[in-house]
């Protein structure tokens, strides 16, 4: 590749200090967490505005489907401005994963105030089980 070719590849690429990929891999799955907390918070409220219920009804699915598909859009563009492998499906099977503990197990609790804590922390967990199993596909792969 010519230097002009690399200089457009690396465009949109940010220059981030060296910091362990794990490290790098939790902290988005936190704030990936986050970002589901707070779009489910607003879905919650939309809803109670608007239909003066605090379930949304017929609209509750779209919504979670829009959550899970910004979550992981989010998620992978974070990873790939920092140039970690594997952004795209670590992104969308961290997120799944989170989603499947969520409404495996923790389903009733859903609506207490440790959520805003447990969610973003299982998703960094999950983050870090999804970079090991695209690690391990790879390898497999090969």
């Amino acid at each position: 590749m010519s230097d002009a070719e690399d200089e457009e590849a690396d465009e949109g690429r940010y220059d981030a200090p060296p910091l362990p990929p794990l490290l790098i891999l939790a902290v988005v799955g936190l704030l990936t967490g986050f970002v589901v907390i707070g779009m489910v918070w607003l879905s919650e409220r939309g809803c109670d505005r608007f239909r003066g219920a605090s379930t949304c009804g017929a609209f509750g699915f779209p919504l979670l489907v829009l959550t899970v598909v910004v979550a992981v859009v989010l998620g992978a563009l974070a990873l790939t401005k920092l140039a970690m492998p594997h952004p795209k499906l670590v992104a969308f099977l961290g997120t799944t994963f989170m989603l499947l503990v969520v409404l495996a197990f923790l389903a009733d609790d859903l609506f207490t105030t440790w959520t805003l804590l447990v969610v973003p922390a299982l998703t960094g967990i999950t983050f870090l089980l999804a970079h090991l199993i695209a690690g391990l596909l790879e390898r497999a792969d090969a």
